[in-house]
């Protein structure tokens, strides 16, 4: 037996077979074979008929065996009359069918996906395509000339490893014998054979479709094995292959799509103008840490074609994403940023004035800009995003705002009157990410977002990626495992092109292609730029130390452009004088704007577009700045009808959807629940909070695990039909007047692109537990926390993270909100306007809750929201709310005095969070009610003075009294909030006439937020409940 592997299918080949029938008995050959009316099937251990539900599962799992007779009927023309027919077992998932369909060939259904999404807002189903198949006399001819065909598909398979595409020709290629036609037993050159279905040349009379054999192989070797290297024949999907087969076969790379002279010399006027601008730096500002682009000038002209071809296509917008490498010189040669305003920035002026707020701004390779540029009439915005240093970090966020971009298009054109799709994702916005040869490799967030952009609610139409393969200053041997950097990539199917920097035509081309095939799939496409640094990491830095060899060639060749205008000199497209006039000229432009950098004013970042204003209460309201003396919150609460009629249609059921049976005591607690007005739980208050605002247009999206039902099952937002697997968001479905939506994604946690979009959107990002955050700890630090200081970009987006020690050991028990009040510039003094840079709180209420979900939206700004979201509480009663708690004049209170005010209590206990159940439990069962008072502090940053100051006003007294002043809490003292309040709450009690000590009551430093061992942890908390009331 013979295991082989076609297209991630297994398949078993019994007897003898020759390696022909392997090459040559294509995926088209198989389907035509699986599609064929009246073929045999015999089901291998099929169980007994079930019930019609059940036989319908996708989860079936059925086995076909196909006789020998079947097979090798299909089979006939990939083997000589000696050969003995050979059997098939194939495993394959029964799936459901219109009557009369036939069943779906093996091969593109390996890997069925549950289909649900389909039914619930935010997901569209990918267009479909197929090329026609191979005709009679096509299948006959692949056959006939069996070698042949094997050959071609050795040169699509494996032309990339001969291929030109190594400017420097550092890479060792070793000899590929695949790619000799001997090995496949052609020797005669002058041999002529018939090509039509082997070969795509897209000539139709038949004479001209009998070529030599020396011909043939000169046309795969310029195709396949010239200056740009594909690999596509490992996708599984049959039409992305024959698609790219078509296109560079009846498109020889031995001239460019549309290049005419005066593309040329706009081509050299790019790059030639690049290597301007880097000399004009480093003349002028040697000690300058640039990141210039020589030796990779290419990625202009790549990038200049992308753009152009997305304008001619009806693209509106790109959002791109870029590390440092070559940005000033993208930004001032092709996104029109003003090179004097650099300059400004460069001798360590602001890149931008803002009036109020604090900014820090950021360094030069961090700029961003947001140009509208036209191509042949046809405008379109440019859109790159501020990045961090962290490399690659910024992908997912300008993935998450590309998709966000095409919010409004999900709404506005779902389906026409024939239940066609009136708009893709991707027709309108495009992302595009640069990325660096080592980073693409290194850096995990590169695997995370590539495994996001075909998922649904993820996927933002298709992204094009050009990785700028620099040669880093480690071997590549030292730095990756793979041949290519970009073979990670291939982990979703994508294909790959590889295109020589020194050759601009070339990669022209290779973008345009790579363009078309996104546009054309809406799928990821991959561009591997190979060129080189002539410099190291930075223009200070020297790469001959451990690179010697390397930088030999390089300081030994002339640059990318001058080696592109000689040859356009050569060709008489560019004169000598013409060229000379490019590059004087513009150094004459920088050397203007460098003398007018002395004088330059910052342009002001403004709240433009959709960021100007924010629908509130049905009006719309001019945005601000944080911290402006405009800066307000309207009033959160909701009339009690408008929250009745949300709640009911939060658990509405269709006629005839067949909930879980379990689900029927949860829609019937929750319509009690709001009848009575009492007993509101912690998702009935959510779906209450999503409601309300998606009445008032707000698009609200929440993304993690398990979201639809909820990590703690307690949500179900998103109802499943036991019968067929559909599913209804009942906000979406019954609440008809409403013009936001609802989008669940129970998928990976990604959001924070989203909140950059525009204001009327509320972002969610859930983890299962609070401590999963830390695995995207890069982007809270760099993003989340610091975008607005650094770039002036507002988010409005939420962090729920269950906290709460219960017993679950060291993972599963903290958000680890010290790190999250760490990274707060939360002032340590009353401070008027204070603009914080982020808003952490533990609510105790559902209520609570609620008025922090609609406080986000219901401001004339936008502040990021970290919640220690609750676990137990979920469920408590006593941790329930009223409908009153959420009327009109109902707000947040960031301080909860105690319920029961007595002026007579000796301790005041101060808290935050879900122990305050179990102090109030506790000071019952000791009957110290009349002693011990518990206050609640619910938002820990910004932190509350006054409203704490208030709070705490009425236990002073006269100031005879000795009032004993704790803080409890349940985490270590390393931990949790205490190292971020003990300093305010002694300025609090001091500025109230007393002495500013507060003690600590809580566990002990530790290394972990909760020990494992189920005693350890009850003798710990029983310890906490103890220290709190001793000596009482």
């Amino acid at each position: 037996m013979l295991g082989i592997i076609a297209r991630g299918v297994d398949i078993a080949l019994v007897g003898s077979v020759p390696v022909a029938l392997e090459l040559t008995c294509t995926t088209d050959r198989i389907e035509a074979l699986m599609n064929r009316p009246g073929h045999r099937r015999t089901h291998v251990g099929q169980k007994k008929k079930r019930s019609s539900a059940t036989a319908s599962s996708l989860s079936e799992n059925i086995a076909y065996k196909l006789t020998g007779r079947d097979v090798g009927s299909a089979a006939e023309s990939c083997r000589s009359p000696s050969h003995q027919p050979i059997r098939r077992v194939y495993n394959h998932h029964k799936c459901r069918r219109p009557p009369g369909q036939e069943p779906l060939g093996f091969i593109t259904q390996w890997a069925l996906k549950r289909a649900y999404h389909d039914e619930s807002f935010g997901f569209r189903k990918p267009r479909q395509f197929t090329l026609p198949d191979y005709t009679p006399a096509e299948l006959s001819n692949r056959t006939t000339n069996a070698p042949l065909l094997r050959y071609a598909d050795a040169l699509r398979t494996h032309g990339h490893r001969a291929a030109s595409i190594d400017p420097l020709d550092l890479l060792r290629r070793e000899c590929v014998p695949a790619l000799e036609p001997s090995r496949y037993g052609l020797s005669d050159p002058n041999g002529t054979y018939y090509i039509r279905g082997v070969l795509w040349t897209g000539q139709e009379p038949e004479p001209n479709n009998h070529w030599a054999l020396r011909d043939i192989t000169k046309f795969l070797n310029t195709v396949y094995v010239g200056r740009i290297a594909y690999e596509y024949m490992d996708l599984p999907n049959k039409t992305e292959r024959l698609w790219f087969a078509h296109l560079l076969e009846s498109q020889p790379s031995t001239s460019m799509l549309h290049c005419n002279a005066q593309r040329k010399q706009k081509i050299h006027q790019s790059i030639a103008c690049s290597e301007v601008f880097d000399t004009f730096l480093q003349a002028k500002f040697p000690n300058l840490k640039r990141y210039g682009l020589e030796g990779g000038e290419s990625m202009l002209p790549a990038l200049d074609a992308l753009i152009g071809e997305a304008a001619r296509a009806g693209v509106t917008h790109i959002v791109l994403a870029m590390p440092h490498r070559g940005r000033l010189n993208l930004l001032t040669g092709l996104l029109a940023y003003d090179p004097a305003c650099l300059f400004h920035k460069i001798k360590g002026g602001a890149e931008w004035n803002v009036e109020g707020g604090q900014f820090s701004g950021d360094v030069l390779s961090h700029l961003a800009a947001s140009p509208i540029l036209n191509y042949d009439g046809k405008e379109i915005k440019v859109t790159l995003l501020p990045n961090p240093s962290h490399l690659e970090a910024v992908n997912p966020v300008a993935l998450g705002k590309a998709r966000a971009k095409q919010y409004t298009l999900l709404k506005a054109l779902e389906k026409d009157s024939e239940g066609v799709e009136g708009c893709m994702l991707g027709d309108k916005v495009m992302c595009v990410q640069i990325h660096g040869d080592a980073s693409f490799t290194g850096q995990g967030i590169v695997m995370e977002t590539l495994g996001l952009s075909n998922l649904p609610h993820y996927t933002s139409g298709g992204s094009v990626h050009i990785v700028v393969n620099i040669g880093y200053t480690t071997p590549a041997s030292s730095a990756r495992s793979s041949l290519y950097c970009s073979d990670l990539a291939k982990m979703i199917n994508c294909p790959v092109l590889h295109v020589n920097g020194d050759y601009p035509e070339d990669v022209v081309r290779a973008v345009e292609i790579a363009f078309k095939y996104r546009n054309h799939f809406r799928k990821d496409i991959v561009i591997d730029l190979l060129v080189y640094r002539r410099w190291g990491h930075n223009e200070l830095d020297e790469p001959s130390f451990t690179q010697p060899l390397m930088y030999q060639k390089i300081r030994a060749r002339r640059s990318v452009p001058a080696l592109y205008e000689d040859k356009l000199m050569n060709e008489g497209v560019l004169q000598k004088d013409t060229a000379a006039s490019v590059r004087a000229s513009y150094k004459e432009m920088l050397t203007d704007a460098l003398a007018a950098s002395a004088s330059c004013s910052p342009p002001p970042i403004k709240l433009e577009r959709q960021w100007s204003t924010t629908k509130i209460d049905g009006n719309d309201i001019k945005m601000v700045w944080p911290g402006s003396s405009e800066a307000q919150t309207f009033d959160t609460g909701v009339d009690a009808e408008i929250l009745k009629e949300v709640g009911r249609a939060s658990v509405s059921v269709p006629e005839g959807f067949a909930i879980h049976p379990r689900l029927q005591r949860h829609v019937k607690n929750r319509l009690a629940a709001l009848e009575k007005g009492e007993g509101i739980d912690w998702a009935t208050a959510e779906a209450m909070a999503f409601g309300s605002l998606m009445l008032g247009g707000c698009d609200v999206r929440i993304a993690g695990q398990d979201v639809g039902r909820g990590t703690f099952s307690h949500r179900h937002a998103m109802l499943v039909d036991q019968k067929t697997e559909g599913v209804v968001v009942p906000l979406n479905h019954a609440l008809s007047k409403a013009t936001g939506k609802l989008e669940l994604a129970n998928s990976k946690l990604f959001e924070y692109g989203a909140s950059w979009e525009r204001p009327d959107f509320l972002p969610i990002w859930e983890a299962q537990f609070g401590d999963f955050f830390n695995g995207a700890q890069v982007i809270v630090d760099t993003f989340i926390s610091s975008a607005e200081t650094k770039w002036g970009k507002q988010s409005g987006i939420v962090l729920l993270l269950p906290h709460g020690l219960d017993g679950a050991g060291p993972e599963h028990s903290s958000s680890r909100i010290e790190r999250m009040l760490q990274l707060t510039n939360d002032p340590c003094s009353p401070q008027p306007n204070v603009n914080v840079n982020m808003h952490v709180v533990y609510p105790t209420s559902p209520a609570q809750y609620f008025h922090l979900l609609r406080r986000q939206v219901k401001r004339n700004y936008r502040k990021p929201l970290v919640v220690a979201a609750p676990k137990g509480l979920l469920r408590l009663a006593v941790a329930s709310s009223s409908l009153s708690d959420m009327l009109p004049g109902t707000k947040f209170r960031p301080v909860i005095p105690d319920i029961a005010l007595t002026t007579a209590a000796k301790r005041v206990i101060l808290m935050s969070g879900k122990l305050y159940y179990d102090l109030v439990k506790e000071r019952a069962a000791r009957d110290l009610d009349q002693r011990v008072a518990i206050i609640r502090i619910e938002e820990l940053s910004p932190f509350p003075f006054s409203e704490l100051t208030d709070a705490l006003k009425p236990y002073m007294g006269d100031g005879t009294k000795r009032i004993e002043w704790m803080w409890v809490q349940e985490e270590p003292k390393n931990q949790g909030a205490w190292g971020h309040v003990k300093d305010r709450l002694g300025v609090v009690l001091r500025a109230l006439g007393g002495n500013g000590d507060v003690e600590y009551v809580g566990r002990r430093e530790d290394a972990v937020p909760a020990p494992g061992i189920g005693d350890t942890y009850r003798t710990q908390q029983k310890a906490v409940m103890d220290g709190a009331f001793y000596g009482l």
